[in-house]
């Protein structure tokens, strides 16, 4: 069975629905793939910050997650050795400006873009086998052996992108370290701060973040060469759980109270890994009507806590370069004649390099940005760790704070 649709989004995560949300405000209707049955909310929870506030308020939803979230007054870091605390940065008091910050469940997030989109945009088991090109004409191969034919493709299809084979890039590389994450909920008030607090050392970067009152979204950064029998462990909750604890043991009790208390249901690990940074400067990512967006483009390390709130980046100002290459016809479909077909794909693809120049740079930054920042952050060596602890502890609230100083613009909707 062969299916015509203008625009198809591959991947039903946050880039994905946040990218049909910014084309849906110009008017512009996409199809969203989604391999799974429903919306994937595994991760448990992430980091917002202030580019990725900007980029919701963009997109119209801002408001409505900020009522399911606490607002950040800082952030805390301390050596996990000794559980002595290294630096603390009061947003409101720095020198860097005023910054927004909030760790929001991701199932929150995802059902608040999704409720924003016409019934039938999301289109669920469908899982993109291969993706050939006809003409100005993208062929979606399904495992169900449907052919969607696109005219314009997005890939917003994570790590192992399709999308990305298609336009040749290679796959992601591991950094050699893992994630561990775990989400908990307190039946009363867990009584931290609303900030971020991050441990680092022996190899590890622990932390946690309260979503509110009663609940906590923490994650735990290291090496596998660090971890004896880590091949069993990392599909093991219950291994999961002890490495974390013996790695967390001179902390305050009330923070180890923290992965002690989470449900096994409630661990998981990933395999971390990145694009080269040099494949985004000397590849296309966005050519002959399909692009990249979100972890299909730029996969990096979490040491910036920039996964989730650079996909949002990409997302508005996708909407906003493609919005503004042909204003006026946005409430119109793509017309099966001829003449009308080849003037629209040009006016897309016009938005589509106006979105790679804007992004390029960008994306080669927060790569290698993150890959620095966590390769100082858990090292071992004994002259990394001395000036770590006496200096670049310094200076890490600052740079993330930095790359967090990012504004996408606003849709500028006809």
């Amino acid at each position: 069975m062969e299916i015509d649709e203008d625009i198809v989004i591959v991947g039903a995560g946050i880039s994905g629905l946040a990218a049909s949300l910014g084309l849906l405000r110009y008017g512009l209707h996409s199809l969203v793939l989604e391999s799974s049955e429903s919306l994937r909310s595994t991760g448990f929870a992430l980091m917002l910050w202030t580019n990725a506030w900007r980029s919701l308020d963009a997109l119209g939803v801002g408001d409505h997650l900020r009522q399911c979230s606490l607002p950040f007054r800082g952030f805390q870091t301390a050596d996990v050795n000794t559980g002595l605390p290294t630096e603390e940065l009061i947003l409101q008091e720095s020198t860097y400006g005023n910054y927004e910050a909030r760790c929001v469940r991701r199932k929150d997030l995802l059902e608040t873009l999704a409720k924003e989109l016409p019934e039938g945009t999301i289109r669920y088991s469908c899982k993109v086998v291969s993706i050939e090109k006809s003409g100005h004409l993208k062929l979606v191969h399904l495992a169900d052996g449907c052919v969607i034919r696109a005219k314009v493709l997005i890939g917003c299809d994570g790590v192992n992108s399709v999308v990305a084979k298609c336009l040749g890039f290679k796959k992601p590389i591991g950094v050699g370290r893992s994630a561990i994450r775990g989400y908990v909920e307190f039946p009363a008030a867990h009584g931290f701060k609303p900030q971020l607090y991050m441990y680092f050392g022996g190899g590890v970067r622990f932390g946690f973040a309260p979503c509110d009152d009663k609940s906590i979204y923490w994650f735990c950064t290291f090496k596998p060469s660090t971890a004896t029998g880590y091949e069993n462990m990392s599909d093991n909750p219950v291994l999961l759980k002890e490495f974390v604890l013996s790695k967390t043991a001179n902390v305050p009790k009330e923070v180890s109270g923290i992965v002690e208390r989470t449900k096994l249901e409630s661990i998981s690990c990933a395999e971390l890994k990145m694009r080269l940074p040099w494949d985004i400067l000397i590849r296309d990512f966005a050519k002959s009507s399909i692009c990249l967006v979100g972890d299909a483009l730029h996969p990096m390390t979490p040491d910036l806590g920039q996964g989730g709130s650079s996909a949002l980046e990409d997302c508005s100002i996708l909407a906003r370069c493609i919005g503004e290459s042909f204003p006026g016809m946005m409430s119109r479909k793509f017309e099966e004649k001829r003449d009308d077909v080849d003037v629209k794909i040009a006016a897309f693809n016009r938005g589509l390099e106006n979105y790679a120049k804007e992004r390029r740079w960008r994306s080669f930054s927060l790569i290698s940005t993150a890959y620095m920042v966590g390769l100082i952050q858990e090292s071992e060596n004994k002259l990394i760790r001395f000036f770590r602890d006496r200096f670049f502890s310094k200076y890490t609230g600052a740079t993330v704070l930095r790359m967090a100083d990012f504004d996408c613009g606003k849709l500028n909707i006809p």
